[in-house]
């Protein structure tokens, strides 16, 4: 059977050279974006940024980041499951040009924005690492570009690392409409796996898996329950969205990126309440031992 238009299969939005292009226009909605683009060693891509804002984000390898005449070097990781990065932010209506020297594969997280915003630098150093849930809902986020640790004009974006076999993004939760208690943002999820087998274990090589679910009402109704690989995505327009689900087998990471229309650049959730009520058994359960992956940076 033919998966839902919302899951995009590792490679079925490459375009223009980039391995991911999703686009407010690609999704049908009005404000998030995400490009990942893989560079050779010695390579280098320029392209316009155009109404977008957008962040520069190494998921393994370093690279030069040059707008306007001025540049930044980004130390990078070697993996997501290795380490934070420092980023890049790239204001809309500008001209960026990314190199990498040893190569690598680099995320540009975007959103329709109203402000030009000056071309910067995120340390690793400051970006906020976080531990959410408890028991097999425990996971670490680190909260890269929220509305608390960095500015941008309406892009938030975070990190998520889930251990193996670990509900995440859990209760299910939505933000599609403007109240005390929600903002109205969109929501890509960008996912990649790690093998929890012991080095030389046969049949490792695949590429991990876990499961997103989306679900909606009867005023917008939704229905993604979707099998997901490293390089998938997922778009979220609308409704409750959780649980993301870690195979026993594969750590699991995602990105995810949101945009909205919202006067305020705030990140409000509204639980579903059949499931919210599962917070309060948090209480009593320690976080999950193999959890932080890895510390936050010192100063952070």
């Amino acid at each position: 059977m033919p998966g839902s238009p919302l899951h995009l299969p590792r490679g079925s939005s490459a375009r223009d050279g980039f391995d991911l292009v999703v686009t407010p226009e690609s999704a049908h909605w009005g404000f998030s974006s995400l490009r990942t683009l893989t560079l050779p060693p010695g390579g280098s891509r320029t392209f316009a940024t155009g109404e977008e804002e957008l962040l520069v984000l190494p998921l393994s390898g370093a690279a030069r980041v040059e707008v306007d005449g001025r540049s930044l070097d980004l130390r990078g990781r070697a993996g997501v499951f290795e380490g934070v990065s420092d980023f890049a932010y790239v204001g809309r209506d500008s001209e960026l040009t990314i190199s990498s020297a040893a190569g690598g594969v680099f995320s540009f997280p975007g959103a329709r924005a109203t402000r030009r915003l000056p071309f910067r630098y995120g340390p690793a150093e400051g970006v906020p690492v976080e531990l959410r849930g408890a028991g097999q809902c425990s996971r670490q986020v680190n909260n890269f570009a929220t509305p608390q640790a960095f500015e941008t004009d309406k892009l938030i974006a975070c990190e998520v690392l889930t251990p193996a076999a670990n509900w995440s993004s859990y209760p299910p939760h939505r933000h599609d409409r403007t109240s005390e208690v929600e903002s109205d943002l969109e929501e890509v999820y960008y996912f990649e796996f790690r093998s929890r087998a012991p080095a030389g274990t046969p049949g490792t090589a695949g590429p991990g898996l876990g499961y997103q679910r989306v679900y909606g009402d009867a005023e917008r109704p939704v229905d993604v329950l979707e099998e997901v690989r490293s390089g998938d995505v997922v778009l979220i327009p609308h409704g409750w969205h959780g649980p993301s689900i870690a195979s026993p087998s594969h750590d699991m990471y995602y990105l995810n990126v949101m945009a909205g229309p919202e006067a305020e650049r705030a990140w409000k959730i509204c639980d579903d309440p059949a499931h919210g009520w599962v917070r309060a058994t948090w209480q009593d359960q320690p976080v999950d031992p193999r959890l932080p992956f890895y510390p936050a940076p010192a100063g952070a």
